[in-house]
């Protein structure tokens, strides 16, 4: 089982991911999340991962994950180390959980999410899930129905700096309060998980979309608990469509296709604010991920937490 000991605070090798779910075909919004998280890795002469997060069976689509492996390599991205799938790592995310429980960190609870709507608790103010007002902490209400295990969120404001978004604060009780880190059917939460995957796999800076900024003090969270390493975050603006929804799969997003791999590339760095020149109209795909690498710089996209699709 691979080591979970926290890190010495020497500086380590650069070392990037992308770790999509295959719910679906790759889509211009993870395409641009991709690459961002790609380019930014090379430019600084580190390493770059995919990790495939399967970990919830229900959502996923068969053959999804084959089909964004293979379009990763239709548009030439390449990746440095075998791809890691989260549905084989189970025992790693069990023995993060009992670390948790052993330490009174983690504590089962029987509240469904029906009975928490049924309170009319007040939602958080960056996310869809229902804040969580401890009703189990002191053991849970109904032992006799199926469990999740929360994590006991401390009492303090979680602050850190983003590349891209600035200064993040927030308080974990006031925003969302205990969360689930296995859920009531068994399945580990993807915030654990993440955060085990990161940590053993000595990820150092973690690239990815805004959508995901409001999961990093919660992940920031567990990897206090655990005693794991914090990487270095940049949250990307995600792309949204012209009245203003994130482009997703489950907005019917279409599928990124090989057939038109260079065009398509040329727009994604268009909506990373790098400004190919026109030289590149009709450029092959290595020609344009050389200029790419060459010009690679974040700065134009700082502060943005949207660009609308073009």
């Amino acid at each position: 089982m691979p080591d979970l000991q926290p890190t010495a605070h020497s500086p380590r090798p650069y070392k990037g991911r992308f770790a999509p779910s295959p719910t679906g075909p790759l889509h211009f919004g993870s395409l641009l999340a991709a690459t961002g998280s790609y380019l930014h890795a090379r430019a600084q002469r580190g390493q770059w991962l995919v990790r495939i997060e399967d970990l919830d069976p229900p959502r996923a689509v068969p053959g999804a994950a084959d089909d964004i492996l293979h379009t990763l390599e239709a548009f030439g991205f390449e990746w440095d180390a075998e791809v890691v799938w989260q549905s084989q790592r189970t025992e790693l995310y069990q023995a993060a959980l009992d670390k948790l429980i052993a330490t009174g960190q983690a504590y089962a609870c029987s509240c469904s999410r029906s009975e928490l709507q049924a309170l009319q608790l007040d939602k958080p103010q960056d996310g869809d899930e229902l804040r969580y007002p401890g009703l189990c902490r002191q053991g849970p209400l109904r032992p006799d129905q199926p469990l999740a295990w929360r994590l006991r969120v401390p009492d303090t404001v979680i602050a850190f700096d983003d590349g891209l978004q600035g200064r993040c604060e927030t308080s974990l009780p006031d925003s969302i309060g205990d969360f689930v880190i296995k859920r009531r059917d068994q399945l580990f939460a993807y915030q654990l998980a993440v955060v085990v995957d990161d940590a053993d796999q000595h990820i150092t800076d973690v690239v990815r979309g805004c959508d995901l900024l409001s999961s990093t003090p919660r992940q920031m969270a567990l990897q206090r608990a655990l005693q794991l390493p914090t990487p270095s975050y940049a949250h990307l603006p995600i792309v949204v469509t012209m009245d203003g929804k994130k482009l997703s799969k489950s907005h019917a997003a279409p599928p990124v296709t090989a057939e038109h791999a260079a065009s398509t590339l040329l727009a994604v760095l268009h909506h990373l604010h790098q400004t190919p020149p026109n030289s590149l109209q009709g450029a092959s795909l290595p020609q344009i991920w050389q200029w790419a690498h060459a010009h690679w710089n974040l700065a134009g996209l700082i502060g943005a937490s949207s660009i609308a699709l073009q």
